[in-house]
């Protein structure tokens, strides 16, 4: 309860200051506009807003799917596979230090324009948390429950699903928490190099037009999305680490 208040307040004090600064030294619209003007033109424009704001979040959601899903996958087969990870693990830390919006242009090139290539970017960024936090994850696991595991003459399916899966969650679910915010980023720099819808698109239209306030507006809508995915995840781990 306090925390959202303290939420709140914060919140209030600046908008409050963002709005008294703007009003002080009168700073012209195209370059600082001010809150009541953005808010102006969420309202009237939130249609417009809105559909593509759910075009990048179906780009986010599914790249956060299918780039979550090929990092645990990866983490999985690097737990089981000393020689595969030794071989390819350094591959993968070297791949994300490319910067993303440097590859972008060549999925444009590769796989057009349309959702494909947005959706391929997202998943591309958000494949390595995952695969960080569950190989941290998977590996946990001491020699002794291991050795418990195995006195018990389990299965290797009964170890990975009792044993190595439940003591990773607490490593799986904050890197997905940082690839759910990673999935955002990533659709909307896909749409800065060639789209024509999403929230990328609108904020790369409106700084042709000089449209300072159209930008803060798609801005303000696209942090709501990433807010958003944090907290669904972060309700899914409440629900299922709940001990």
């Amino acid at each position: 309860m306090h925390s959202k208040r303290n939420r709140l307040i914060t919140f209030v004090l600046v908008v409050s200051s963002w709005q008294l600064i703007d009003y002080l030294f009168d700073i012209r619209k195209i370059i600082l506009p001010t809150p009541i003007e953005i808010f102006s033109i969420l309202v009237n424009n939130f249609s417009y807003l809105l559909y593509h704001t759910m075009i990048t979040m179906v780009e986010s959601f599914s790249g956060f799917i299918l780039g979550s899903a090929l990092g645990l996958l990866s983490a999985i087969i690097f737990t089981y596979s000393k020689t595969l990870k030794s071989s390819l693990y350094p591959y993968a830390v070297a791949f994300k230090a490319v910067p993303v919006i440097a590859i972008a242009p060549l999925l444009i090139m590769w796989f057009g324009s349309g959702m494909t290539s947005k959706i391929i970017m997202a998943a591309i960024i958000c494949y390595f948390p995952p695969l960080v936090g569950g190989v941290k994850g998977f590996s946990a696991v001491t020699r002794d429950h291991l050795d418990l595991f195995k006195s018990m003459s389990a299965t290797g399916w009964d170890v990975f699903w009792k044993l190595r899966l439940p003591a990773s969650l607490s490593h799986i679910f904050p890197s997905l928490k940082i690839s759910a915010t990673f999935a955002v980023l990533g659709a909307t720099l896909a749409e800065f190099t060639g789209a024509s819808m999403g929230i990328g698109y609108i904020i790369v239209n409106s700084s042709y037009y000089l449209e300072t306030t159209m930008m803060f507006a798609a801005i303000v809508m696209i942090s709501i999305v990433g807010l958003m995915f944090f907290y669904v995840v972060d309700y899914v781990e409440k629900k299922v680490v709940f001990w």
